[in-house]
């Protein structure tokens, strides 16, 4: 089989890695021609995942219509406000019935919509029965250099849940299926909000308890927010919500988590996106959230 990835961020450059160790033929879309040349040519992500070295069934393309033909699986992980963008570019080379898997996280600020809607709206409600959501506590760095982690792929149909499983399932990946696409998106999107804040938290040095009782409240948060939205509220004390809380709030390697403590230092927003050179989805997610919380 063929599985094809688009995103070159840290996360998609990982499940492009660890597809491919597993003997599976991996197209990775470049961002442009020409970083996709750099990396076919450097065999790593330099910028993303130094050190992680491409194994030899992961190819690296410039054009989406090579990355797509013949794909049996497509796994989108880029920016969520690049999200829509993508779609629009795969549109008319993603054959129906394909398995799509979603591995962004957060809303689109124009429109305020999860990741798989945003697919579904560009790709029609055909479509819908084939995209899923993967989300939970991966921090790509551990799970790129082989550590164990667990997630969870949630489907509109179970039956693309389970084939999404079977193909990202490995020893040191467990993956399980769930049918509640809404929580396992907000779960894995709203962490973020949490961890701006843990990260705050940490850069006063306001101590672990202090950060336990904020990341206990940020969780019922959560959970109020996904029940309004439609959500079942069990999703959140599984590794969409709870797991993935835990690791995004603890973790050095969390991105939100490291802007959460430049800003308590006294730091821009800006500075701190410049200095990490990548996204961090709490960002946008925040002003999202608020937005829909109003509404609600």
């Amino acid at each position: 089989m063929k599985v094809a990835v688009i995103g070159t961020t840290s996360w998609g450059t990982t499940l492009a890695v660890i597809l491919a160790r597993k003997g599976i033929d991996v197209a990775l879309l470049g961002f442009t021609p020409d970083e996709a040349k750099k990396l076919a040519a450097q065999r790593e992500n330099a910028d993303r995942l130094p050190g992680v070295r491409f194994p030899p069934l992961l190819s690296v393309f410039g054009g989406i219509d090579k990355v797509l033909n013949g794909a049996s699986l497509v796994i989108i992980a880029v920016p969520s406000q690049d999200m829509r963008r993508n779609i629009q570019q795969a549109k008319g080379h993603i054959k129906l019935k394909t398995t799509i898997v979603s591995g962004s996280k957060g809303f689109e600020l124009k429109s305020d919509k999860r990741m798989t809607e945003v697919i579904i709206d560009e790709l029609g409600t055909e479509y819908k029965p084939y995209v899923c959501a993967l989300s939970g506590p991966n921090l790509s760095r551990e799970i790129a250099n082989g550590l164990p982690a667990a997630s969870v792929v949630a489907g509109y149909d179970m039956k693309s849940a389970e084939a999404a499983r079977r193909v990202l399932n490995s020893p040191s990946f467990q993956v399980y299926t769930s049918g509640d696409v809404i929580g396992v998106e907000l779960g894995g999107t709203l962490k973020n909000i949490v961890a701006l804040g843990a990260g705050m938290v940490d850069g006063l040095g306001y101590g672990n308890n202090a950060k336990a009782a904020y990341m206990a409240h940020g969780l019922s948060e959560i959970a109020a927010l996904g029940v309004a939205m439609g959500a079942n509220p069990v999703t959140f004390l599984g590794l969409a919500g709870l797991g993935d809380l835990l690791a995004t709030c603890d973790s050095t390697l969390s991105r939100n988590h490291t802007l959460g403590e430049g800003l308590a230092h006294g730091r821009s927003v800006k500075e701190m996106i410049e200095d990490m050179g990548t996204t961090a989805e709490g960002v946008p997610t925040t002003a999202a959230t608020l937005k829909i919380s109003k509404e609600l």
